[in-house]
């Protein structure tokens, strides 16, 4: 819209409706003492009209006083929350940013802690009565009707409530279509003012959300319906989706990520049940070019906080995937992204809902994607136990993966062992030791668990790797896990007697938590157990193991595998065996050793064809070894 065909518009409305167009001071002398004032939120705050009722109250210092304002999140200035203003306004906000922390936690400003989407019904039912809306729109159209633009959440659910309706009419907010429209006949002051909108664009700060984006994008399958959060590790995850095919979006917040992948087709909303073709979200916050690309398109709808955000709402999309972050984790998978001891950080907000509706979807997935460190590496955002005071945002039984820079967790059905020691596994390296003493006092984990603290990291991601045998079974190869024992267990007892005796050279047929921690315990510096694996959706099974151990006088090793009995003759041991061999090389060994028992025919079968020779004979064993 030109600056002509925006100056007429404004000119008919005058004529029209010339009660609503006054100045500042007239709309402002409505406000009275005590009101509620509510502020539009995000990116769709009226800056104007902030700086606007500032001036007024400044020069008008007794207009008013004990006024509350409401908002979500600010990411300007909240000049209410100064000192100076403390007799005229009390700050009351159901999110907490940066901008307000300070004054929340010292306690010169409230803090509401409710569900986003339950903020509309308190609205409604007068719970939280809104005395004044104050608002920014977009240019009307010809039927008179205003959009709330980049921020219909919890707006519109205000305006709709509020009695008296303050707007800053501004061309460079977006017309954007879904439940966001406003006539003009509701509102009662309108303020043309006209300014940047803000801009919130966290970046993909270092290799460490990089690193985390991957592992979250290789949970994520063709046809999901996504949410994602905000901050640099969502942004991480979106730039590393950009091979997917046919993503939906279901949302509360829409970024410059997901319009990137509209724009590259990896987003189409093809596959969702409902919705069906739409990228649905409650509000945005993004570049002035995303601005622009939602602006009167079709295929993004915002709607209200209450339907975005209602779990009933988020269960009935098939394959939904919840993305989203939090400040800190439990051994016991338990999170919070609020609040850190008795100290508020953020507020309850929107991902908890969005975390809750995807439990109940149809093959429903909930990620939780952190860093493994805060303060610059000082602390470990894997704790033990959440300190005394924190809120708990999401609770054990919400939570399916948790992802860091070193791996991926998967709690879904786990006891509170295996989850610790899952979240011990991808935690930074240096708290592992500490987090195994703490949980072995805890009584989480085994009391004498073992673990080499050793090492800078105790598993090799680099190892990792797809392999197809000859019959066209495909398994994944890896090196152990601490977290693997459970797995190992039951690998261990779906073997013969027969190959419990030629794996372990033991007629015990038991393979109790002591055994199995002998075998687990590894020193990569000085071996390696692989597993191969099958993989089906969220579950694993070990098919096969191979393991060597280094002699201590020569680059040689001896080695030793098995197969589980209902995939022998699948080529796995073929597959297994030639990737030590060929991990054994790279790391400069010169020859690995293996002793058979000589009624353990498959097994000697392979290792000759695989050009080991035998050298020895002894007791019914072969000595068998090959020049690597």
């Amino acid at each position: 819209m030109n600056l002509d065909e925006k100056d007429n518009i404004l000119d008919e409305l005058r004529q029209l409706y010339p009660e609503k167009f006054a100045k500042e001071d007239r709309a402002f002398s409505h406000i009275h003492r005590g009101n509620r004032i509510f502020i539009g939120t995000g990116c769709g705050e009226p800056r104007y009209l902030i700086r606007s009722l500032m001036e007024f109250t400044r020069s008008n210092p007794k207009a008013f006083f004990d006024a509350e304002v409401l908002d979500v999140w600010t990411v300007d200035i909240a000049p209410y929350v100064d000192e100076k203003y403390k007799y005229n306004f009390r700050f009351d906000s159901f999110f907490i940013g940066n901008n307000t922390r300070d004054a929340i936690n010292k306690g010169e400003a409230d803090y509401t802690p409710v569900f986003l989407s339950e903020i509309p019904d308190l609205f409604e039912r007068k719970v939280v009565p809104i005395d004044v809306a104050m608002i920014q729109t977009s240019l009307p159209d010809k039927h008179g009707y205003l959009s709330l633009g980049v921020s219909v959440d919890i707006v519109k659910a205000a305006v709709e409530n509020a009695a008296l309706i303050i707007a800053q009419v501004n061309s460079n907010m977006p017309r954007v279509h879904g439940d966001g429209f406003v006539h003009i006949k509701d509102i009662d002051f309108i303020i043309p003012y006209d300014e940047p909108l803000p801009e919130y664009m966290p970046g993909i700060d270092s290799r460490t959300a990089l690193r985390i984006g991957k592992y979250v994008a290789s949970l994520v399958r063709d046809g999901d319906t996504i949410q994602v959060g905000y901050g640099n590790i969502p942004n991480a995850v979106l730039a590393n989706l950009c091979s997917k095919k046919h993503l939906g979006v279901h949302t509360e917040l829409l970024t410059n990520g997901i319009v990137e992948l509209i724009r590259n087709g990896v987003i189409d909303n093809s596959k969702k049940n409902i919705n069906k073709g739409k990228t649905v979200a409650s509000f945005c916050m993004g570049s002035k070019e995303t601005y622009e690309f939602i602006n009167d398109n079709p295929a993004i709808e915002f709607r209200r906080i209450d339907y975005t955000n209602n779990p009933l709402i988020i269960a009935q999309h098939n394959n939904m995937t919840a993305i989203n972050t939090a400040l800190e984790i439990d051994l016991t998978g338990q999170a919070t992204a609020e609040s850190l001891g008795k100290v508020f950080y953020s507020g309850t907000g929107g991902h908890t809902n969005f975390m809750r509706g995807t439990v109940l979807a149809k093959k429903g997935k909930t990620i939780l994607a952190i860093k493994s460190t805060a303060k610059g590496g000082e602390i470990s955002r894997i704790v033990p136990f959440l300190e005394e005071g924190t809120g708990i945002s999401l609770h054990r039984g919400d939570v399916h993966y948790v992802v860091t820079e070193y791996g991926i967790a998967y709690l879904h059905g786990k006891n509170i062992r295996e989850r610790a020691m899952e979240l011990i596994a991808i935690a930074h390296p240096k708290f592992r030791s500490w987090l195994i003493e703490e949980a072995k006092e805890q009584n989480l984990i085994y009391s004498d668990q073992k673990f080499i603290p050793e090492q800078k990291d105790n598993y090799r991601e680099e190892l990792e790797t797809y392999k197809t045998t000859k019959s066209g079974l495909e398994i994944f190869l890896r090196p152990v896990k601490i977290s693997d024992e459970s797995l190992l267990k039951d690998f261990v007892y779906s073997l013969s007697d027969k190959s419990l005796y030629f794996r372990f050279s033991s007629k015990r047929k038991d393979m109790p938590h002591e055994r199995l921690q002998e075998l687990m315990a590894i020193d990569n510096t000085k071996g390696l157990l692989l597993l191969a694996v099958t993989r089906r959706e969220e579950s694993e099974q070990v098919v096969g193991i191979g393991q060597y151990h280094l002699s201590e006088n020569d680059y040689s090793a001896e080695f030793a595998f098995a197969i589980r009995e209902n995939y022998q003759n699948k080529g796995i041991g073929t597959v297994l065996l030639s990737y030590l061999i060929y991990i054994a090389r790279k790391n400069g060994l010169l020859s690995f050793a293996c002793t058979v028992h000589m009624d353990n025919r498959p097994a000697v079968f392979l290792l000759k064809k695989m050009g080991f020779v035998v050298e020895a004979t002894e007791e019914g064993f072969y000595e068998l070894r090959k020049i690597l």
